[in-house]
């Protein structure tokens, strides 16, 4: 028999499938008070909580038989992680418990902006207004519905969308394009096209430093007169204060919002006007949800303590000693190269191989697991862990390949990425350890090179010519943005050359653009680890 605590209120439904059970013998301490709660837990197994319980080092001194901590929801803050790690706990959540709900929260929030339902009901039963004309909506059927993050709920809300006779565009580069086109949507790589053609506009992607602030006073120029922008998925997507001044100048004509940059907001200056429709994160709110959620956690948590999986798990015990110190560093190095790989590329990633010499050959499966982590964290909606990435890069459609280096090397250990993308594109990228804690990026697509995959990075190729250094460096220097490392390699065949520019900050796009038109200058991103 397995001990299975409930710390926080869930579901019965998913208290009824732990009692049901035959190997499970449930507890229930929902009423037990905290401080008190961690000392009732030495003999229990698993635990299920929501955000009501903090989880931290101290708690878990106390659960000394715990195996098993399940999250009733998707955030897993309360929960001290690495020390959960350390102890060899799983701890598993429900990132998708809550995908219909948000769904539908989405709608009523894009149909409140469409119609001014709330200000209608609220003059009518409150102030006793009889008033028609005054609440002229507009239709969903005919608009343009831009959806940015075309995942499980991005998807779900163009289907929706376009079942009220809407079209729609996406904007997604991490997705296979038939993801979209095959219900009926246009998919476009450019989000520029998305802003000046949408009727109304919906962002469903992950918070990264890629999409903070990716909507911003600039893209909000872009947009058509009397946009409608719905935010349902992140604080901090859509830049606040340009939302106010859009509402301010007129060129939004509706707002509907769920959630804030800081949480809880109570009194925020967005709220001032009429036109903005807020709520207070209901995205999960509903009794469907969360009797998803609790039936979920309930299997997921039986699942785990019977060894037959872990699929929503969001950490994972590392075997310290089946790793040698070298290994470990290069599992850090691989996951760094992975993130630098996605926000490099910044489209859908068809395959991955990773190569391996030296010693690392035995690493090669952490090696890849590492590597499927670093490119996920910038392209899903979701915590990325070393348990679920293999089942997401598979949901995705990315093919992770393993084999061995076999090109002659002067480095004795040496790690190579290679990425297919866009059907016909490729990149490599390869990296070693020189020495303890010296992890190095050494190669990308034929440039030798050696630099820290660290911090704030642009990645510039030019044509090999007199003057372009000194000009990307003089236009750094007119914004007062300090470059902390360059590195240069070139290509003598093709005479092109390749660099790698560290900043003291973030380099904004516009600086990037303006880089970009120099005379002799072929490409130019930034990525930030």
């Amino acid at each position: 028999m397995f001990k299975v605590v409930v710390c926080d209120t869930i579901s019965e439904k998913g208290i009824d499938i732990l009692k049901n059970h035959k190997e499970i013998d449930v507890e229930i301490k929902t009423t037990t008070p905290k401080d008190e709660l961690p000392k009732q837990l030495r003999d229990a197994d698993a635990i299920i909580t929501r955000s009501a319980t903090t989880i931290d080092k101290e708690f878990l001194s106390y659960c000394e038989n715990l195996k098993v901590i399940g999250r009733a929801g998707v955030g897993v803050d309360n929960i001290d992680l690495d020390e959960a790690s350390k102890k060899g706990i799983v701890v598993i959540n429900m990132p998708t418990g809550n995908t219909l709900a948000a769904t539908e929260h989405t709608m009523t929030h894009m149909l409140n902006c469409l119609r001014f339902m709330p200000n209608a009901n609220y003059e009518l039963k409150y102030k006793h207004i009889w008033n028609r004309k005054k609440w002229m909506g507009i239709e969903l059927h005919g608009k343009t519905l831009g959806i940015i993050g075309m995942g499980r709920i991005g998807s779900r809300v163009a289907i929706r969308a376009m079942s009220f006779g809407a079209n729609v565009i996406v904007y997604d580069p991490y997705i296979k394009k038939e993801k979209a086109t095959s219900i009926g949507a246009k998919i476009v790589d450019d989000l520029s096209e998305l802003l000046k053609n949408s009727d109304i506009i919906t962002i469903h992607t992950p918070k990264t430093n890629e999409t903070y602030n990716m909507i911003d006073k600039k893209e909000i120029e872009m947009m058509k007169d009397d946009v409608i922008l719905i935010n349902c998925a992140r604080g901090g997507l859509y830049n606040e204060k340009a939302l106010y001044d859009g509402l301010k100048s007129g060129k939004i004509r509706a707002l509907g919002i769920d959630v804030f940059e800081n949480e809880p907001q109570e009194n925020h200056p967005l709220q001032e006007f009429d036109n903005v429709f807020v709520t207070p994160h209901l995205g999960a709110n509903t009794y469907e949800s969360q009797i998803r959620v609790a039936e979920g956690i309930a299997n997921s948590v039986i699942d785990a303590l019977l060894g037959r999986g872990y699929e929503n798990a969001v950490n994972i015990k590392m075997e310290e000693e089946e790793i040698s110190e070298l290994g470990k560093q290069f599992l850090g190095l691989a996951e760094r190269m992975g993130s630098f790989l996605s926000q490099y590329v910044k489209s859908f990633t068809k395959s991955i191989t990773i190569y391996t010499h030296g010693e690392i050959e035995n690493y090669a499966n952490s090696l890849s697991l590492f590597v499927s982590v670093g490119v996920l964290k910038n392209m899903v909606d979701e915590h990325i862990n070393y348990v679920n990435a293999p089942y997401i890069t598979k949901e995705r459609g990315i093919e992770i390949k393993s084999e061995i280096y076999k090109e002659k090397t002067e480095f004795k250990n040496y790690l190579l990425i290679k990425a297919e993308y866009d059907d016909s594109k490729t990149i490599e990228i390869g990296g070693t350890i020189f020495e303890p804690n010296k992890a190095r990026i050494v190669y990308m697509n034929g440039f030798d090179m050696e630099i820290e995959l660290a911090g704030n990075i642009i990645v510039f190729q030019n044509y090999d010519q007199p003057g372009v250094i000194g000009r990307v460096g003089a236009i750094l220097g007119k914004y007062d943005i300090n470059i902390a490392d360059f590195r240069l390699a070139r290509k003598d065949e093709s005479k092109e050359a390749l660099s790698f520019i560290k900043t003291d900050e973030e380099v904004k796009d516009e600086i990037l653009k303006e880089i970009l038109n120099i005379d002799g200058a072929i490409a130019i991103t930034k990525v930030k680890l």
